[in-house]
């Protein structure tokens, strides 16, 4: 049995970076109920955050992971090896989807900046500008 909840799934840029021909993966968020871990011992849940500090809105807990990842480590067969992000059920009780979608953006970029802009030239060439002044090629230019 799980102790997760699926709450929602949506569609996010693969690299964090929303642009012109980007791909699109699902991020599923799923919750841990508040009554997870009140019957006893949590030796088992060690990943989850402390039931005392972390419950709001009926959750434990919410962790983001990519759809279809993998769950159960050597810890424990509940456990996420490598979720985008965990938050306690405070956190994500008190973020707005816009900061939450900014968590995310940011967990799926991992350490590559932040694209800023987008320009597109008259030989269908499209160029990225990153934050740190570095820049990328999305689409290269069309061959006539």
């Amino acid at each position: 049995m799980s102790i997760y909840a699926t709450l929602w799934e949506l569609q996010f840029p693969v690299s964090g970076q929303s642009h012109t021909d980007c791909e699109w993966e699902s991020v599923v968020a799923q919750g841990v109920p508040d009554y997870v871990g009140e019957e006893g011992p949590e030796d088992h849940l060690a990943f989850l955050p402390a039931r005392e500090e972390s419950m709001a809105g009926g959750l434990r807990a919410v962790v983001f992971i990519r759809k279809l990842q993998p769950k159960g480590t050597d810890h424990s067969a509940q456990e996420y090896p490598d979720p985008l992000l965990t938050l306690t059920g405070k956190e994500y009780d008190a973020l707005s989807f816009g900061a939450l979608h900014e968590k995310l953006m940011d967990a799926l970029r991992g350490s590559m900046p932040r694209m800023v802009a987008e320009l597109r030239s008259p030989s269908g060439a499209i160029t990225g500008f990153l934050e740190d002044g570095q820049t990328m090629l999305i689409r290269p230019p069309s061959e006539a």
